[in-house]
């Protein structure tokens, strides 16, 4: 199904690797202009060579947007290069599990400095090319947001902040014709899920692969997901086919969350 895609320009962060990297492949084979951004310049232009390989075009903009000012830098160079932007993907952001009492000020600064505010200033600094262009945003945050789990008293808390921040978005966004929709990833086969796993294996001195079934099976799924199938859930949320959509968290997580 043509997504209606091509011609376009997407802003994607935390780009370099993992569901960034997999958004980044999927948008520019919908036929967008990429502007990737992360801090790791060498993996970025790696990705600039596979999509232009493919005949796509794509603007490497290494960059660390937990500073205050990088998110403008982001948009403004977007904007220098392909003269619009139609779709900002904020997935960049990881956070630090442990143990509540052990957790640090920097930790807690550092979980939300990238994941929810760098996002909220991007979001801010491209809104009125996006309102100019009809365009869309595309927040990736996490099943923690809405489910507290006692190892994650870091990353939950930052999730549920971006998830409220879609929704406050989204209102603001059906007067100046932005759409804002968030996606909650579960288990996905990233390398950070591939650590957990390693980990989960020498603690208990068994396999990786009885390590990632027990992970599965405390979770009450059947398999880990695929960065592919995030890729396409934000491929279509971006697009004119989810043009009604407005406001919504959308679970691709395998049925880790039961709650309304």
């Amino acid at each position: 199904m043509d997504l209606g895609l091509k011609g376009k320009v997407a802003v994607v962060t935390g780009a370099s690797q993992g569901l960034g990297r997999a958004i980044a492949l999927r948008l520019a084979a919908e036929g967008m202009a990429v502007a990737a951004a992360s801090r790791n310049e060498a993996k970025l232009r790696t990705l600039a060579g596979e999509i232009a390989a493919a005949g796509g075009e794509c603007l490497v903009h290494p960059a660390d947007l937990r500073l205050p000012d990088s998110p403008a830098g982001l948009a403004a160079a977007a904007e220098r290069r392909f003269g619009r932007i139609d779709l900002v993907v904020n997935n960049a952001g990881a956070t630090v599990r442990g143990d509540f009492l052990q957790l640090t000020e920097e930790q807690w600064r550092d979980g939300f400095a990238l994941k929810f505010f760098g996002a909220a200033r991007l979001c801010r600094e491209a809104w009125s090319s996006l309102a100019a262009q009809g365009g869309a945003i595309v927040n990736i945050a996490g099943v923690g947001g809405r489910t507290g789990s006692a190892d994650f008293t870091i990353g939950g808390p930052v999730n549920a902040a971006l998830l409220n921040l879609t929704k406050c978005l989204a209102d603001r966004g059906v007067a100046d014709g932005v759409r804002v929709n968030a996606i909650n990833p579960g288990f996905i086969r990233t390398d950070r899920l591939e650590q957990r796993i390693s980990l989960r294996a020498a603690a208990q001195g068994i396999t990786r692969e009885e390590a990632a079934r027990r992970i599965a099976s405390e979770a009450g799924i059947s398999r880990f997901g695929e960065p592919g199938e995030i890729a396409a859930a934000v491929a279509f949320l971006g697009s004119p086919q989810a043009s009604y959509i407005q406001g919504v968290i959308l679970d691709v997580d395998g049925g880790i969350t039961r709650t309304l």
